[in-house]
Formats: structure tokens, C-alpha cells, sequence
């Protein structure tokens, strides 16, 4: 009987599962193409190149679509018992509802260490072909698209417009060619009344052909004066021209992969605990090297100066006791301006020197704490994993709804406070108003706290998602306030 209900609520559960997290995953990729739809849009990129853009990104998201369907499936499975009355049935038989999602845990337990191993082996791996894959796309030139009535300059070394431009013939009207190869300027210009436009059989070139038009060059002057240059020209009018321009850029040329793997989202624990080590060894030896040279600058050393000297000439040195107030009103005005003055720049040179120094070491703090920050990440994302479980199993127990309507509702909302409190915890985290660890386990604490109390109140059937429980609390305390006040009023009639 036993066996037979935790396959009843594994067979439950591990269809939703499956659907919500492919769902999950799919809004991540539709999210990530409207970011960059304007570098993917206008490249000419090829299917293969695509498919494998879109694969590593999805590999990306697999554990971060991993909670939010978690959530779901649990809200659905569990709300479906609750409205069919199995839970209420299971419960009456001396089952418990840890009992009943006892199967499940063991499941969440599992599939959080796969989270983990992944996030931990196949992410970075992932992470590192993408991003590298969208630097190189990002880089590709625009697919050749020369639109009429607009300088197009996508070409190196020209800028070209047409006036007309006809889809069916593909004929050009009133084209102009500036030739900007010599980086001088509008010396070389090229103007036809009409012309074709085409693409070389290897696609390495563009060829036009131009009629009716002129072809204009400014002539260097050697050895001539600014003030008497002429700036002579020469022009050439032809009936037929052909014209080739050099096509280069237009290619996806792929980078090495090592091109960010220093990049903390593109290594795995072991790597982002040596760069941990070796970046704050690195900015230690810094930070001394900044007090070394700060105390053996002048700006620290001059107050020693009358100490040094005394110790060479007399080899014993004991402090000298003097007014300065005293000494300072010695001086001439002249020279005491000219010690307040001297004084000031010390202060300010001081001051710059350690708000410099400070201001670099803060920025390579920043850096050591993004790789500690993403060391935590990977197992705080496999956590997640049976936090949502914890709150979707017990919620969906209590609202006893099912399908895709209610849960879904309920789960977006805690996935959007968890998020919220991921990136508030990861932003304080990194910038070192709070400790890292703090920071980026604040919303797992915080959720997990919400996931024991739910369970607790599904445990004891709490009615918290009833409206007509807290009808009842709001009634009862609208009758306490109308009891005070009719007592304080009788006690006012009575002292009358």
C-alpha cells in the first residue's frame, strides 16, 4: 500500500515537473533573444550557428529554470490531491503529509545534487562557448543591406548612397561613392545617374556597375606654399564604369574559447577558489606596498626630519619639548604664510594620495568578492531547489487548487520576491556593505523560514488561504472595538 502510494505521488508529480521546467526554460531563451535580438537581427547567421547559440545559452539556464518549475510542479501536484480530496483521504487514514512527500523529498534531494554538478561542470563550460559565440557575432559586420536615401558605411573605406532603389530590377538611380581609403577626407568621389549593384560568385567582393556619372580626385600639391595652394582636381566623365570594392568583415570568424575564461560565471568551485587565493594575495601585497610607500614619502617623512638630523649629528636623541604656538608666533608673516601654506599642500597631498590608493583597492576588493559571491551562487541555486519544494508542496496542500492557473500566480510571485532578494543580497554582497555569505544566502534563509511555517500550517490543516478565516478575525476584532467603546461610554453616563 505504501509502495503504491509513493509511485502514485512520484507519477503525480514527475509530469508537471517535466512540463513546467521545459515551459520555465523556454521563457529564459525567449528572454535572452529579446535582449539581444538587435546584435542577432541583420547578420546573415546560419542555422548550425544559431541552434548552438541557443543550446549553450539554454545549458545556462537549466538551474536557474530548476527552482521555478520545482515550485510549480509541487504547487500543481499538491493542489491537485487537495481538490480531489485525495490528500483529505490520505490524511484520514493516519497518513501524514510529510509522509506523503517523503517520496518527493528524496526525488528534490537528488535532483539539487544534479543541479549542482551541473551548475558546477556543465555551466561554465556552457557559459564560456556561449558567451564567447556572442562576442564573435557581436563583432561580425551587418549582412549587406544598402537602403535608398541614406549614406550606408558598413563597407571600410566607403560610404555610399543611392537615391532610388527598384526590388524588381534591383537598378540603382543617383548613386554616390565617396572613397574614404587614404583617410583624407572627401578626396575620391564617384557619381553615376544609374547602375546595378552585385555580389562576386565567392561573396569577397561587391561589384558595380555605374552609367552617366563622373569621378572626381583631388590632386596633392607638392611643394608649394598653404597660402598659394590651388587645390587642383581632376574629373572624368564616363558612359559605362565598373567598379569593384573588397568585401572583408562579413565573415563569422570564431574566437579561442580562453577569450573569458577569466570571467568568474565560466569556472567551476576549484578554479574560483584559486582565483580567490591568488587575487587576495595579490591585493594584500598591494595594500602593503601602498603603507611602504606612503610612509617613506615625504608627505610622512618631514615631520622626521628634525629627529633624523639630530640623531646623526649627536648619535642620541631625545624628544624636544617646545611650544608651537610659541614658535609659530616667532616667525615673520611672511613666513608663517608661507608654512600654513606649505602645510595645506602637504594635507592635500596626503589626502589625494590616500583617496587614490584607497579607490584602487576598493575596485580590486570588488573583483575578489564577485568570484566568492559566485562560489556561494552555485549552491545556493542548488538549494533553491528543495526551498520551492518546501513551499509549493504545503501551499498547494492548503489553496487546493490545481492546473495552471492559481499555482502559477502563487509561484511567480515567490520566484519574484526570492529574485528580488537574490540580486539585493548579491549586490550588497559584492560591494562589500555586507559579508558575502550573508548576502547571498539572505533570501534562501528568509524563503526557508517561509517553507518551515507552511509546512507547519499544512501539517495541522490551517485554513491561511481561507478568506473565511480571516472574515472571522477581522469581524471579531470589529466587535472587541465596539465592546471598549460602549464601556468607555457607560463609564462616562455613569460619572454624570
Amino acid at each position: 500500500m505504501i509502495k503504491k502510494l509513493d509511485w502514485l505521488v512520484f507519477k503525480s508529480f514527475v509530469g508537471p515537473q517535466i512540463l513546467t521546467f521545459f515551459i520555465v526554460l523556454f521563457v529564459f531563451v525567449l528572454q535572452f533573444l529579446w535582449m539581444y535580438i538587435d546584435d542577432l537581427a541583420g547578420k546573415g547567421l546560419e542555422i548550425n550557428v544559431l541552434g548552438e547559440l541557443i543550446f549553450n545559452f539554454t545549458l545556462v539556464f537549466v538551474p536557474n529554470a530548476l527552482p521555478l518549475a520545482i515550485l510549480l510542479a509541487a504547487l500543481m501536484t499538491f493542489g491537485n490531491m487537495g481538490e480531489n480530496f485525495e490528500l483529505t483521504a490520505l490524511k484520514s487514514s493516519g497518513i501524514s503529509l510529510q509522509r506523503i512527500m517523503s517520496p518527493l523529498i528524496i526525488f528534490i534531494l537528488l535532483l539539487s545534487v544534479g543541479s549542482f554538478f551541473f551548475s558546477n561542470n556543465v555551466v561554465p563550460y556552457a557559459n564560456r562557448k556561449a558567451r564567447t559565440l556572442m562576442y564573435d557575432i557581436q563583432m561580425k559586420r551587418p549582412e549587406l543591406n544598402i537602403q535608398a536615401g541614406t549614406f550606408y558605411n558598413g563597407i571600410d573605406g566607403f560610404s555610399i548612397k543611392i537615391g532610388k532603389k527598384d526590388p524588381e530590377t534591383n537598378k540603382l538611380e543617383k548613386i554616390l561613392i565617396y572613397d574614404h581609403r587614404d583617410s583624407e577626407g572627401n578626396k575620391s568621389l564617384v557619381m553615376a545617374d544609374s547602375g546595378y549593384m552585385n555580389m562576386t560568385p565567392d561573396e569577397a567582393g561587391l561589384v558595380f556597375t555605374l552609367y552617366n556619372g563622373h569621378a572626381y580626385n583631388d590632386i596633392e600639391e607638392k611643394n608649394r606654399p598653404a597660402t598659394m595652394k590651388k587645390y587642383p582636381f581632376r574629373s572624368d566623365r564616363f558612359r559605362e564604369q565598373t567598379m569593384i570594392i573588397e568585401l572583408s568583415g562579413f565573415d563569422l570568424e570564431r574566437s579561442d574559447l580562453n577569450l573569458f575564461k577569466s570571467n568568474q560565471t565560466m569556472q567551476n568551485m576549484a578554479q574560483l577558489e584559486y582565483f580567490v587565493d591568488s587575487l587576495s594575495e595579490r591585493l594584500e601585497a598591494r595594500q602593503e606596498n601602498y603603507v611602504r610607500e606612503y610612509t617613506t614619502s615625504k608627505i610622512y617623512t618631514r615631520r622626521n626630519y628634525q629627529r633624523e638630523n639630530a640623531e646623526k649629528d649627536t648619535g642620541n636623541y631625545k624628544n624636544p619639548v617646545f611650544d608651537i604656538d610659541s614658535l609659530y608666533e616667532s616667525l615673520e608673516p611672511i613666513q608663517q604664510q608661507m608654512i600654513v601654506s606649505h602645510s595645506l599642500n602637504q594635507a592635500r597631498s596626503g589626502l589625494q594620495f590616500l583617496q587614490e590608493k584607497s579607490s584602487i583597492s576598493y575596485g580590486e576588493l570588488k573583483h575578489v568578492l564577485k568570484f566568492k559571491a559566485e562560489w556561494h551562487r552555485k549552491i545556493t541555486l542548488a538549494v533553491a531547489c528543495i526551498i520551492f519544494f518546501f513551499i509549493g508542496a504545503p501551499l498547494g496542500a492548503i489553496i487546493r487548487r490545481g492546473g495552471l492557473g492559481t499555482p502559477v500566480v502563487i509561484a511567480v510571485l515567490f520566484f519574484v520576491i526570492w529574485y528580488v532578494l537574490s540580486l539585493f543580497g548579491e549586490k550588497v554582497a559584492k560591494e562589500g556593505i555586507a559579508p558575502v555569505p550573508l548576502g547571498m544566502w539572505e533570501s534562501t534563509v528568509i524563503l526557508m523560514g517561509v517553507g518551515i511555517f507552511l509546512t507547519y500550517k499544512a501539517t495541522n490543516d490551517a485554513a491561511i488561504m481561507n478568506k473565511e478565516t480571516y472574515t472571522h478575525f477581522f469581524k471579531n476584532i470589529g466587535t472587541k472595538l465596539r465592546l471598549i467603546r460602549k464601556e468607555s461610554t457607560d463609564e462616562e453616563t455613569g460619572m454624570q
